[in-house]
C-alpha cells in the first residue's frame, strides 16, 4: 500500500532497528542471490529460510513496515488445522508465545486472566508452544527480532517502477521496472533509482507487482464455474453463507420501497450477474482494527473528515429490525484489546469499492485506500452517536476506542489495508476448489492449507422484488487439510524462469479463499525460498527442479507436506455414477457439516432437526438426478451415522418403470452394508432421480451422496 516517508528518527522512536531503517538512500546497485519483493509476512519468513540455507538475500519493498497483515491487525489468526502449520511458520507463532511469557508485555492485564487460550503450551503438535492470537505490535517486534537474528538487509518505502515499456500496455506487458534476459529476470528497478540485482527473485507482496510487470500471465475477478469445473466460484446470487447477509426484508430506497426517491448511497443499480458466471469483481476490503474498550488505553472515535451519515442508513435500518450482532467479530486478543473484523450485512467491508485496485497506480490505490479508512472511520462515528442507531447499541459503541499503543505512527490506525485478493497467477498448476475439497489428488505438496473456501462480498445489488441483498460471500469447509502444489506457486516456463509467487499464488477465486490465510503465505514463502536456493546450487529454471529434491528438503525443515486425513469416500473413487449433495437440486434451508465421518467429497448438509408436518421445515427436500446409459443399476445411499439420525426418512426411486417409495432409517445401517445402504436394483432409462424429503421425520434428515452402481444382465 502507499505510506508517507518518515525519519529515521521516527523509526527510533518506535523501537526499530536503526541497522534496517538507515541503509543507503542514494542511487545504488544492490546485489544478492534472492532478491525478495514485498514486506510481508511471507517475505520475512522466505529471507530467513534463505539465510539459513547459506545463501545472501534482500527484501525490498513499498511498506515502511514488515509482516503486512500478521503485523498489521489481523491478530486473530485464521488458520483451519493448526496441526497442518509447520516449519519457520509454525516458528513464527513459537516466538509471539515466547513474546507472551515476558512480564512486560502485560501492561493493560494480568496474564493469569487471559489464561491459557488460543495457545498450545504442550508444544505437542512439533516446534515448541505456540500462540495463536496475538497484538499488532508483538507481531512486529517478531517479525523484526527475525530480521536482526538474521541480518537481512531491508529497503522499505521502495516502489517497483510499473511504468509499461510499450505504450500499448496489456494485461501482462512488460514493465521498464524489470529487466529480462532469456526468460530470467537480472534485476529490478525502483521508482527511487535503485536497482537490485540477484539470481532469484520472489514477489511476495499482495498486490502481484513484480510478477505482473515480468509478464506473468494472471487474472483478477472471479472466473466462470465453467472454466475449471467448479461449484462456488462466480456469481454467487442466492448463496447466503455466514451471517453477511440481510436475514430480513430491507428497502434500497431513500424513501422505504418507493423506487422515485433514489437509492441509498453504496447500493449498486445493476444486475448482479447470472449465477456461476464470471466477472471482473473481487471481495471486499476493510482494516482489521485492534480496538479496545480499557479507557486508559482507549483513542474515542472521532468524527471523521468529510463524515456524511447517510452512507450508513442502511446499517440504521438493520438495527431497527431488531438486529443486535454488531458486536460478533470483536474477537478478543491480549491486552483487553481486539481484532476487529467485518460482521453482518452492513460492516466494515467497503464492498463493491475496490474492484480497480489491483491494477490501479500507486497513486490510486492511496486514494483507494483513504476511501476505504473514511467509510470505516465513518461507520465507527455513526455507530456510537447517530441517533438512528439504538440507544442499546450506541452505549456499547461508545466504551470503545483504537488503542492508543498500537500503529503508534498512525495514530492508532492499522497501516496495512486487507487486501483479500488482488491479482492470481496463472502458473505451472492451478490450484482450484477440487483441490482444497480434496476432490483430487494435488500432485507435488509443498505445504497445507486447510480454512473454508471464504470469500468476503463482492457486490450490494437490488433483488428484483425490490429488496437489497449481498452477493459473493461463500463459506465452504474444507474436509481436512490439503497439498498445495508446488506448480502453483511457479510460472509458467516461457514465461519467466528465476521467479516465485507464494502470495497471489496460481488459482481460482474459490481456492485462493482458502490460501489466502496467513500462515499459508508464510508456509509458501519458505518452500518459495528453498526451492529458489536449490535451483541456484544446480543452476537450473525453477520449473526443473526435481520435486523430490525440494520434498526432501522441506521434510528436513519441517515442512507439513501431508496431513493424515479423516476417513471419508473421493466420488471420483467410487464405482459407477455418484451424485454428491453438493450436485444435488434443494428445496429448503439445509445446512452444511463436517462433523461426523465417513462422508463423501467434503462433507455433508442436514435438515436440523425439526422436520415434523406442520413445522416451517416440512418442505425441505432433495433430488440427486443422473445422466446414465439406459441399464440395470444397483442405488446406494451414503450418509454418516449418529444418534440423532432420522429413523424414518422418505425416498422416492424415479425410474423406468415408474416410482419406488422406501423408508430409510438413518440411525444405522446393516453390517453387510457399512459404508452405504442399498436401496434396491432398478432399470432406468436415460436418467434416474432420487428425490429425499423431510415431513414428518424423527430426527437429522442427511443428505451426502447417491450412487448408481451398473449391474450385469
Amino acid at each position: 500500500m502507499w505510506l508517507l516517508v518518515v525519519s529515521n528518527t521516527l523509526y527510533a522512536n518506535l523501537g526499530l532497528p536503526q541497522a534496517a531503517a538507515a541503509l543507503p538512500q542514494e542511487n545504488a546497485d544492490i546485489a544478492a542471490d534472492v532478491v525478495i519483493y514485498g514486506n510481508t509476512s511471507a517475505a520475512v519468513i522466505a529471507a530467513v529460510q534463505v539465510k539459513q540455507m547459506g545463501k545472501s538475500v534482500v527484501i525490498v519493498g513499498p511498506d515502511k513496515h514488515l509482516g503486512g497483515l500478521s503485523a498489521g491487525g489481523l491478530g486473530w489468526t485464521d488458520s483451519g488445522s493448526k496441526s497442518a502449520i509447520g516449519g519457520l511458520s509454525r516458528n513464527f507463532y513459537h516466538r509471539v508465545w515466547k513474546r507472551y511469557q515476558q512480564d512486560d508485555s502485560w501492561p493493560w492485564q494480568e496474564k493469569s486472566k487471559f489464561g491459557n487460550r488460543h495457545q498450545n503450551s504442550s508444544g505437542k503438535e512439533g516446534g515448541g508452544a505456540t500462540m495463536w492470537v496475538f497484538e499488532p505490535s508483538i507481531a512486529e517486534a517478531v517479525f523484526e527480532e527475525l530480521i536482526t537474528e538474521y541480518s537481512i538487509p531491508v529497503y522499505r518505502e521502495e516502489l517497483l517502477n510499473r511504468t509499461p515499456r510499450s505504450s500499448t500496455k496489456t494485461a501482462n506487458a512488460i514493465s521498464q521496472g524489470v529487466e529480462l534476459q532469456d526468460g530470467n529476470i537480472t534485476a529490478i528497478h525502483m521508482l527511487s533509482g535503485k536497482t537490485f540485482r540477484g539470481q532469484m527473485f520472489l514477489d511476495t507482496t499482495y498486490e502481484g507487482d513484480l510478477m505482473a510487470c515480468a509478464g506473468i500471465s494472471y487474472h483478477v475477478g472471479r472466473e466462470a464455474n465453467s472454466v475449471y469445473g467448479e461449484t462456488w466460484n462466480g456469481v454467487q446470487t442466492g448463496t447466503l453463507h455466514h451471517k453477511h447477509h440481510f436475514q430480513t426484508p430491507v428497502s434500497p430506497y431513500t424513501i422505504p420501497d418507493d423506487p422515485s426517491s433514489g437509492t441509498l448511497p453504496l447500493i449498486s443499480t445493476d444486475p448482479p450477474g447470472k449465477k456461476g458466471e464470471g466477472d471482473h469483481r473481487i471481495q471486499a476490503y476493510c482494516f482489521r482494527m485492534c480496538l479496545t474498550d480499557h479507557a486508559p488505553n482507549r483513542i474515542p472515535f472521532p468524527k471523521p473528515d468529510g463524515y456524511d451519515a447517510s452512507r450508513y442508513q442502511l446499517l440504521g435500518r438493520i438495527f431497527a429490525s431488531g438486529w443486535r450482532e454488531h458486536f460478533g467479530k470483536f474477537d478478543r486478543i491480549q491486552n483487553l484489546k481486539t481484532d476487529t473484523n467485518n460482521h453482518g450485512p452492513v460492516s466494515t467491508d467497503y464492498i463493491g469499492m475496490n474492484y480497480d485496485y489491483p491494477e490501479a497506480s500507486y497513486e490510486r490505490r492511496a486514494e483507494i485506500v483513504a476511501e476505504h479508512e473514511r467509510y470505516q472511520k465513518g461507520l465507527l462515528y455513526f455507530t456510537a452517536n447517530d441517533p438512528s442507531v439504538p440507544a442499546d447499541v450506541r452505549k456499547a459503541m461508545s466504551k470503545w476506542g483504537l488503542s492508543k499503543d498500537e500503529f503508534q505512527d498512525n495514530g492508532g490506525w492499522p497501516h496495512q489495508i486487507y487486501v483479500r485478493e488482488a491479482r492470481r497467477m496463472i502458473g505451472d498448476y492451478v490450484m482450484t476448489e477440487h483441490d482444497c475439497l480434496d476432490a483430487k489428488d494435488t500432485p507435488n505438496s509443498i505445504g497445507m492449507g486447510s480454512y473454508t473456501l471464504d470469500s468476503h462480498n463482492v457486490q450490494r445489488y437490488i433483488k428484483p422484488e425490490g429488496m437489497v441483498q449481498n452477493e459473493g460471500d461463500i463459506g465452504v469447509k474444507t474436509p481436512a487439510p490439503y497439498e498445495v502444489a508446488y506448480g502453483a506457486i511457479v510460472p509458467k516456463k516461457s514465461e519467466c524462469k528465476n521467479l516465485l509467487v507464494p502470495v497471489c499464488v496460481s488459482s481460482s477465486h474459490t481456492a485462493f479463499g482458502s490460501l489466502r490465510m496467513e500462515p499459508v503465505f508464510m508456509i509458501l514463502g519458505q518452500s518459495a525460498a528453498t526451492a529458489a536456493c536449490l535451483s541456484i546450487d544446480q543452476k537450473i529454471a525453477v520449473q526443473d527442479l526435481k520435486y523430490e529434491s525440494l520434498k526432501k528438503q522441506l521434510i528436513k525443515d519441517k515442512q507439513v507436506l501431508k496431513y493424515r486425513k479423516r476417513s471419508r469416500f473421493r466420488a471420483s473413487k467410487l464405482k459407477g455414477i455418484v451424485i454428491d449433495d453438493n450436485k444435488a437440486t434443494l428445496q429448503g434451508s439445509w445446512s452444511m457439516s463436517t462433523g461426523n465421518a465417513p462422508f463423501v467429497g467434503s462433507g455433508y448438509r442436514h435438515s436440523g432437526g425439526s422436520n415434523k408436518t406442520g413445522s416451517k421445515t416440512q418442505a425441505k427436500s432433495a433430488e440427486f438426478k443422473a445422466t446414465l446409459k439406459p441399464g440395470r443399476y444397483e442405488v446406494r445411499m451414503f450418509w454418516p451415522l449418529n444418534d440423532n439420525r432420522a429413523s424414518n426418512v422418505p425416498v422416492t426411486i424415479q425410474h423406468q418403470g415408474g416410482s419406488t417409495a422406501v423408508v430409510v432409517n438413518q440411525k444405522s445401517r446393516p453390517k453387510k452394508s457399512p459404508d452405504a445402504l442399498s436401496l434396491g436394483i432398478f432399470d432406468f432409462g436415460a436418467t434416474g432421480s432420487i428425490i429425499v424429503k423431510c415431513d414428518g421425520t424423527d430426527g437429522y434428515v442427511v443428505l451426502d451422496a447417491i450412487q448408481f452402481v451398473p449391474v450385469s444382465p
